[in-house]
């Protein structure tokens, strides 16, 4: 387990590319923590390290996932509205367990008893100043 500190969106965005370096094809990322907490940022930087264009992510809330394509397959779970097994089912998220794309998953903490084995829990806290972060990576290649 790694824990790193964050003061700002930008260094939460560099944490997610240097993590997208070290992870394989088929991998699931796992995120924790409440709103506003850098998620989304995360996964921006996420998406550079696998060679996507950040611009185009965004919180995927509504649609409830995102596809994003360059050298790499990201597929962006919003899990905040699900509820049950059901609306779970409904994602087709464990359709996506079977592709070899990274996933990266926000919310985790509604669907926490389906996550796969193996997959890398990312947590967010907040840490003293109203912009720090207290980020803790478990799992994976050892962040």
């Amino acid at each position: 387990m790694s824990v790193y500190k964050s003061s700002d969106p930008a260094e939460t965005f560099e944490l997610g590319k240097k993590i997208a370096q070290s992870v394989g094809d088929g991998s699931v990322i796992a995120m924790f923590g409440g709103m506003g907490m850098g998620k989304t940022a995360f996964t921006r930087g996420l998406a550079q390290g696998l060679g996507i264009d950040p611009k185009n992510v965004s919180s995927p809330t509504f649609a409830i996932v995102h596809e994003y394509s360059g050298k790499r397959t990201l597929y962006h779970f919003d899990m905040y509205r699900i509820e049950s097994w059901d609306d779970l089912y409904s994602t087709g998220f464990f359709d996506y367990l079977n592709t070899p794309a990274v996933i990266a998953v926000e919310w985790s903490e509604n669907i926490e008893n389906a996550l796969p084995d193996g997959y890398i829990k990312v947590s967010f806290k907040k840490g003293d100043g109203d912009n720090d972060r207290i980020i803790t990576v478990d799992g994976g290649n050892g962040f």
